[in-house]
């Protein structure tokens, strides 16, 4: 009888042992998997959504150069050799681009394809393919490439800019300085950053303001948010005073673009034909009680005309130097950026109403809208 309740005293440790066993394994698998899980954080799934997405864009195009500078040969051998010639040479450059649907269609930038012989497109995972340029459009520096081959990878989900907000995740990636599956981590740093501002009177956008590193060879690639989503494409990187500051096109421009030039080849955009300057009260006042002033202004705020160009609409439709646009198709105008967003969605030859101060007095112009000329 003793020798039993030994036994059944031990077998009760044991018991107990081996459920504190169970537990303390179970606790640590828990923090197991818990410290695997932390190990990777949100930027890495993100980047696991569009990184097969992303590609290497190489281009190459003819360009003619002099063998020799002119005026480094010594006269006497231009006499004997004559004038250096021409002759073609092979100028190379280097983008990124991000495939945006099934059928092989790659995102870029105008300025990373524009005006080239050829153009290469390596995969993700080092494939490398032809690539076809289907349409540029240099007013919003966007570019639609067609994978010529049928071995692509996965498309990238594409985001809705609309939806971010400062302060948002950004995640740029690409390949800058040819260095494959780069990928850098900032935040959104503005929205609606005016390309003009940056010095580029050529170009009608509107641009995503981001930390995150942009360097060359970034341009064409995708800017993504947490949650894995194309939310921009990136463009521009600022050197000098100010360098660190990225800038991308929204996605919702770019979706829009590149419908258009999968279409039609081209973006039409349409133009007026005036060259504008922001007026507001102070700046009116202070040029109406200059005493060398031709003309008063009117003191409020618009969009005025600084010049006007021959044979544009805008000529055609009678507008002059000084006129103050204060509204298109009865939407209030207060500066410059308003007037060309509303003739953005204007139609080609349809009458655009503008109001106009013209001697302080306000009259209505109809003017129809040409397509922005010398982009075809």
């Amino acid at each position: 009888m003793k020798n039993f309740k030994i036994k059944f005293i031990n077998l009760i440790q044991i018991f107990f042992i081996v459920c504190f066993c169970l537990v303390n394994f179970s606790h640590e698998a828990e923090v197991l998997a818990l410290t695997s899980s932390q190990n990777h954080n949100f930027v890495s799934s993100a980047v696991k959504n569009v990184g097969p997405a992303v590609v290497k864009i190489d281009t190459e195009r003819l360009v003619e150069r002099q063998q020799f500078d002119p005026t480094l040969l010594d006269p006497l051998l231009r006499d004997l050799l004559g004038d250096p010639g021409i002759t073609p040479d092979r100028e190379r450059g280097q983008g990124s681009g991000v495939i945006i649907n099934e059928n092989g269609m790659v995102l870029t930038n105008a300025h990373v394809v524009e005006k080239v012989d050829n153009v290469s497109v390596t995969l993700a995972d080092g494939t490398i393919c032809d690539g076809q340029v289907l349409g540029t459009d240099a007013v919003t520096d966007l570019a639609l490439v067609k994978i010529q081959e049928s071995t692509y990878s996965s498309f990238a989900p594409l985001g809705n800019s609309e939806d971010l907000e400062v302060g948002d995740w950004a995640i740029a990636l690409g390949t800058p300085y040819g260095l494959e599956k780069t990928v850098t981590l900032g935040i959104v740093s503005s929205l609606h950053r005016d390309i003009t501002s940056l010095g580029f009177s050529d170009k009608r956008l509107d641009l995503i303001q981001t930390d995150a590193a942009i360097n060359p060879g970034n341009s064409g690639g995708p800017l993504i948010n947490s949650n894995g989503e194309v939310i921009g494409i990136n463009t521009l990187v600022r050197s000098g005073p100010g360098a660190g500051l990225g800038f991308a096109i929204p996605i919702n421009l770019a979706k829009n673009v590149s419908d258009q030039l999968l279409q039609n080849g081209e973006v039409i955009h349409p133009y007026l034909g005036v060259q504008l300057i922001s007026l507001n009260p102070k700046i009116a006042r202070e040029h109406n009680q200059d005493p060398n002033s031709l003309v008063q202004l009117p003191e409020r705020n618009g969009a005025l005309i600084q010049s006007v160009i021959p044979n544009s609409p805008a000529e055609k439709a009678g507008l002059r130097r000084g006129d103050l646009v204060i509204a298109a198709e009865n939407i209030s105008i207060e500066e410059p950026k308003a007037l060309l967003d509303e003739v953005e969605k204007a139609q080609i030859g349809k009458v655009f109403l503008l109001n106009v101060l013209r001697d302080n007095v306000e009259i209505h112009i109809n003017i129809k809208p040409e397509p922005l000329p010398g982009l075809t």
